[in-house]
């Protein structure tokens, strides 16, 4: 029996795909940004859980947020897992659906931007003008990098630099390469004690969903509630198939995703300038 969360999921998800055009199970595409070597292969051990559960899928690596956007903004794609940015924008234009989002293993669903900079360096205003003469580095698509940049209004930075990754821009700043590095709080806490000459001078005052799934309302809705069913069972599954997606991946499980996560994310996007329209360059 499906659990009475999920099965309001599906009649929700229902609604929201009505008028879908029907793919077949094994089609199923699923989106992966690869940023950085092997963050891709963590998802394989899901890729067997969701297998082993009846949906077939295949996953497709993009080498940033912006190659991500452009798969599933083409339709290449039916699926993506990835930052909530390009959830959101997604979900502006008119794209996606918000499925799942992952509960990491220490309990944590969310995440923000922090500010980095120099240590002894002057903390971060909240205004735009702390940016200007400043050399900015950040991902590129990135709710905790260029999203939060430009929602905070118009600077004049020295210069405007993009990363691959959240890591890519703490370590160009580390390098000396850039003023300040605007990164997911995560990867600064995790990768902070490498670097002691940084120090955290800001960050933003509201969190977005981690790991989400959104799903294209091109796929067939029974999939996509297939596809949700199997990943909100996930946490209670004590299978080793189940143990193994949640090694690999550091999660306890996944809870259902709704608009109203995405609330803090949506608008900071819809005021960075993101609309139905926006073609993913600013």
């Amino acid at each position: 029996m499906i659990p009475r969360r999920t099965a309001l999921l599906g009649a929700a998800m229902l609604a929201a795909l009505s008028h879908a055009t029907v793919a077949r199970a094994a089609d199923v595409r699923i989106a992966i940004v690869q940023a950085q070597a092997g963050e891709a292969r963590k998802y394989q051990p899901l890729l067997d859980y969701l297998a082993r559960s009846g949906v077939a899928a295949s996953f497709v690596a993009a080498p940033d947020y912006r190659g991500a956007a452009e798969l599933f903004a083409k339709g290449n794609v039916d699926a993506m897992f990835g930052g909530s940015g390009i959830a959101g924008t997604m979900m502006i234009k008119g794209l996606a659906t918000p499925a799942v989002r992952a509960v990491g293993s220490d309990g944590v669903s969310s995440y923000h931007a922090v500010v980095v900079a120099p240590r002894g360096s002057p903390k971060f205003s909240g205004a735009p003008g702390y940016f200007d003469g400043k050399r900015v580095i950040f991902p590129a698509l990135a709710s905790a990098g260029e999203f939060f940049f430009q929602s905070v209004g118009r600077s004049r930075p020295a210069a405007i630099l993009k990363a691959a990754s959240h890591g890519a821009a703490i370590d160009a700043l580390a390098r000396g390469q850039a003023d300040v590095a605007i990164v997911k709080n995560h990867v600064w806490n995790k990768e902070k004690a490498r670097y002691p000459a940084l120090e955290e001078v800001g960050a933003d005052s509201g969190e977005n969903p981690d790991g989400s799934l959104i799903i294209s309302p091109k796929l067939a809705p029974e999939t996509a509630l297939k596809i949700a069913a199997t990943l909100l069972a996930l946490a209670g599954d004590g299978s080793p198939a189940a143990a193994a997606a949640k090694d690999s991946l550091r999660i306890r499980g996944y809870v259902a995703a709704t608009e109203k996560d995405f609330a803090h994310t949506l608008a900071m996007l819809r005021k960075a300038g993101v609309t139905r329209e926006f073609a993913f360059a600013f």
